[in-house]
């Protein structure tokens, strides 16, 4: 048994779906969630600039004493170098394995489309997993990067008609394709535009959760390793983030369906 806590890691909110679903799975455990909402979004930025800052995020969450570390966004997980994999000494899962993962098995067609950031859909990180899973698969892949904006100013409403008429813009590429049966949400706050992607897409297309399927693969990491917490301990979750609390702390509730007043630190993550 380990009593750790897990480390999570996101450009802002969109990483709290992971956490959501870590909450359920594995409720025993403790967790420690980093937000870097002081340079969020993430997609527009160089392979130079994510890199140092996801080496910042990974050197905050080992300062916590974490046991394992969750890179709960898409554009991180995709820009993730093996030398901060390996500069972390913990167990390390991204989204981009384990969701491409799903989608392979999932679909039935082969026809699988992507939405991401920019940087995410440039370095082609799911179609390359995609491929190795599912050789004949066709990937479409769309950059999406309104919907982090939308997301982290609350822009989720299933009747917002801001985000709808954003939503059908973005994505008429898969509108325009009967075969496609799966999608990807390949950026972690996407799959709180779930129902408004759903309501577009219909009911015949398969939504992939990037981060309940990290946090499934996380739990199978730490069984595998015996490094659950199996105490009757209540896990509690602590959240940091780099900028404005009371608006994290605002939208965060809406994410996790409860409030979080009280367990956000605002940090200064340069220091890291």
């Amino acid at each position: 048994m380990d009593t750790r806590p897990i480390g999570v890691f996101d450009s802002g909110l969109g990483g709290l779906t992971a956490v959501r679903e870590l909450v359920k799975i594995l409720p025993q455990e403790d967790i420690i969630y980093f937000g870097d909402t002081g340079r969020v979004p993430y997609g527009p930025r160089s392979k130079e600039t994510l890199r140092r800052y996801v080496q910042q995020d990974v050197n905050f969450l080992i300062s916590k004493g974490v046991k394992m570390i969750i890179a709960a966004c898409g554009t991180a997980s995709a820009n993730m170098t093996q030398e901060i994999i390996d500069s972390m000494g913990v167990p390390y899962t991204g989204v981009v394995v384990p969701a491409a993962m799903k989608a392979a098995k999932c679909s039935k067609t082969g026809q699988i489309g992507v939405i991401a950031t920019a940087a995410t859909v440039r370095s082609k990180a799911f179609d390359n997993v995609l491929k190795r899973a599912l050789p004949e698969c066709k990937v479409t892949s769309n950059a999406c990067p309104l919907f982090v904006a939308l997301v982290e100013n609350g822009y989720s409403d299933f009747n917002n008609p801001v985000t709808r008429l954003v939503a059908k813009d973005y994505l008429q590429p898969f509108m325009k394709n009967p075969d496609l049966d799966t999608l990807i949400l390949g950026c972690t706050h996407f799959p709180v535009l779930s129902d408004i992607i759903a309501d577009i897409l219909g009911t015949d297309v398969t939504l992939i959760d990037p981060g309940k399927e990290a946090a499934h693969y996380a739990k199978s990491v730490l069984q595998s390793l015996n490094s659950c917490n199996t105490s009757e301990h209540q896990g509690v979750c602590h959240y940091y983030i780099s900028d404005n609390v009371e608006g994290f702390s605002e939208n965060a509730g809406i994410i996790l369906g409860e409030p979080v007043l009280g367990q956000v630190e605002k940090i200064e993550i340069d220091t890291y």
